[in-house]
C-alpha cells in the first residue's frame, strides 16, 4: 500500500453572518470540482474525527431561511449518507438495514407530529 500523498484538494465553506452572527448565506467549493466557484446551499454537517481526543468534532450550520422541510430532509438524508459510508467502511451487516427502518419511522412520526403540530 502506498501512502504518499500524490495529490491535495480542499474544500472551502464561506459562512455569511447578520449582525446577530446567525449564518445568513453558505456557499462551498471544492479544489477537485469541475466547477471553481462558490455554491450556493442553505446547511452544511461536517463530522471530523480527533484522533488525539479520540472523539467526533462537529460543525453544523443552515441559514435563517432554511425551511422546516428542507430541514427534515436534509437530516434524513444525511443519516442515510453517513450509514452508507459506515456500511462501506466497516461492511457491519446490520447498519444498513437498521437505519432505513429507523429513518423511515422517525420520517414518519416527524409527519405526523408536524401535521398536528400545525392544527
Amino acid at each position: 500500500m502506498n501512502n504518499k500523498i500524490v495529490k491535495t484538494s480542499e474544500i472551502k465553506i464561506k459562512v455569511g453572518l447578520d449582525q446577530n452572527n446567525i449564518p445568513i448565506d453558505l456557499k462551498w467549493m471544492a479544489t477537485d470540482s469541475e466547477h471553481q466557484n462558490l455554491n450556493d446551499c442553505k446547511s452544511v454537517n461536517i463530522s471530523i474525527w480527533d484522533p488525539r481526543e479520540n472523539n467526533s468534532l462537529g460543525i453544523n450550520l443552515w441559514t435563517s431561511d432554511l425551511r422546516v422541510e428542507e430541514m427534515h430532509s436534509h437530516y434524513f438524508r444525511t443519516l442515510m449518507n453517513m450509514t452508507n459510508s459506515y456500511v462501506q467502511a466497516t461492511k457491519n451487516p446490520f447498519a444498513q438495514k437498521m437505519m432505513q427502518k429507523f429513518c423511515e419511522d422517525l420520517a414518519k412520526e416527524t409527519a405526523d407530529w408536524e401535521e398536528v403540530k400545525d392544527k
